[in-house]
């Protein structure tokens, strides 16, 4: 260990990121002189604080959990971050960029765990550590844990998409929902059925999400998956008959009257009042794993179920194949946390992530706030047995276990700008057409040579 307490190798992955990554530290490094403003380091009682940097999703919860996880030697201590995910990454980057001891604990997006490895801002939970963090998380969580073979987060909650419909409409159209289903067989079943389907099209990262999903549900990716690590040098695979397949959903979709009248701007919260419209068959609809709490606490309030009977018209299933043959690869999501790499006392950070973690607290974050467990064991838990139906929390679980994670690149802020800007509008989508252009704008993007 070096004096600041950090691996000695974080300091190397530091400059590497430097100079390779230049491109994502100009986004943030003219807000480093805020990082430290304001934030104690002891409390009243002289125990050292540390600050944990949460989003706004399970607020109560999650300060609960400090305090329980809170000690004789330390105190945790909350710190909100702004509702954007973009916003997150941005205040913490300025924080992390200026050597900030105070930005302790960290709730992360999994997309922005690579970034923050690559440029040494994330102590590594290292040997015995390092297993506890991913003890019995689903794979699809635990893929996004790890940097150059090292844990660098670990999960506290994972989040997935699963296709929500109403019963009584799949009914309607013929459709067997006990077998897999495809984006085109519920696209032609809400148009047949007056019905529509719901998505997240706005030009912002859950249109990313949704591109990802339709790219890797044909076989394909973003990047190449070998290459990935490589930074601004890995390969882009856009060009290719998976991503064709993809673009020939949205432009399926764009084309038919099963669109919502939003769809351009659409959004995760936007679709939730149409499944129970005052006239019409309501909707399917791809949406994050807090849509069934949201309905069961909702009967009878506006833009809820109207009453227990319409509630038992909600139906889930797995995500829908691009393809007929392949199977989906849901969205994957959720929260990491990590321990930032300037904190002075690595140990005992790494020790309260670890208990702000456990599976009493992922039990507490998904009976209270509907985020979902990043570990399979408690998946099995009495209390999220009785809180949920059993065959939705298999769902969940398998959903997160064979869900496929957005590109875990260094790059990836970069990325996902350079798809939202060739691939919005929806309506301008087009498999002849989208596919080169998304290839080209985004490897030059990576190279360099083009600006967002």
């Amino acid at each position: 260990m070096d004096r600041a307490g950090r691996p000695p190798r974080t300091r190397r992955g530091r400059h590497r990121w430097r100079r390779r990554g230049a491109l994502a530290l100009a986004a943030v490094v003219g807000g480093s002189a805020l990082a430290a403003c304001g934030v104690e380091t002891t409390d009243s009682q002289g125990r050292q604080v540390l600050n944990w940097y949460i989003n706004p999703d399970g607020q109560e919860t999650l300060t609960g959990l400090a305090e329980e996880c809170s000690t004789d030697d330390y105190t945790i201590r909350i710190q909100l971050l702004p509702t954007s995910a973009t916003d997150q990454r941005t205040q913490l980057a300025r924080r992390l960029a200026a050597d900030d001891s105070t930005t302790n604990l960290m709730s992360l997006d999994p997309v922005f765990v690579p970034e923050f490895a690559n440029a040494g801002w994330l102590a590594p939970f290292e040997g015995e550590l390092g297993e506890q963090a991913l003890e019995g998380v689903l794979d699809g969580a635990a893929e996004s844990a790890t940097w150059e073979d090292e844990v660098v987060v670990a999960p506290q909650w994972a989040n997935t998409q699963v296709l929500w419909f109403r019963k009584s409409l799949a009914e309607a159209a013929g459709l067997d929902m006990s077998q897999p289903v495809t984006w085109e067989e519920i696209i032609d079943a809400a148009d047949s059925e007056g019905g529509t389907v719901g998505v997240q099209a706005n030009r912002y990262e859950a249109y990313v999400v949704w591109i990802n999903a339709l790219i890797q549900g044909a076989g394909g990716n973003i990047l190449d998956p070998d290459t990935v690590e490589d930074g601004s040098d890995t390969e882009v695979t856009l060009d290719t008959d998976a991503v064709r397949e993809a673009a020939a959903v949205i432009e399926q979709l764009a084309d038919s009257d099963a669109t919502q009248d939003d769809f351009t701007t659409s959004n995760e919260g936007t679709s939730l009042g149409r499944m129970w419209p005052e006239e019409g068959p309501g909707q399917f609809m791809v949406n994050w794993t807090f849509v069934f709490k949201n309905y069961a606490d909702a009967v009878g309030e506006p833009g809820g179920p109207p009453d227990e009977q319409a509630l038992e018209d909600l139906g889930w299933a797995r995500y829908p194949r691009t393809l007929p043959d392949e199977p989906s690869r849901p969205p994957i999501g959720g929260i990491m946390i990590g321990v930032g790499a300037f904190t002075p006392d690595i140990e005992a950070a790494q020790e309260a992530a670890l208990c702000i973690t456990s599976e009493d607290a992922q039990a507490q974050l998904a009976v209270n706030d509907g985020l979902m467990p990043a570990r399979q064991s408690v998946y099995d838990a009495p209390e999220l047995q009785e809180a949920y139906p059993s065959d939705l929390l298999e769902l969940f679980a398998e959903s997160i276990d064979e869900g496929g994670p957005r590109p875990q690149s260094a790059f990836y802020s970069q990325i996902s700008s350079a798809l939202q800007s060739v691939w919005h509008s929806p309506t301008q989508v087009s498999p002849d057409r989208t596919p080169g252009e998304a290839q080209d704008f985004v490897t030059a993007i990576l190279r360099g040579e083009a600006l967002l």
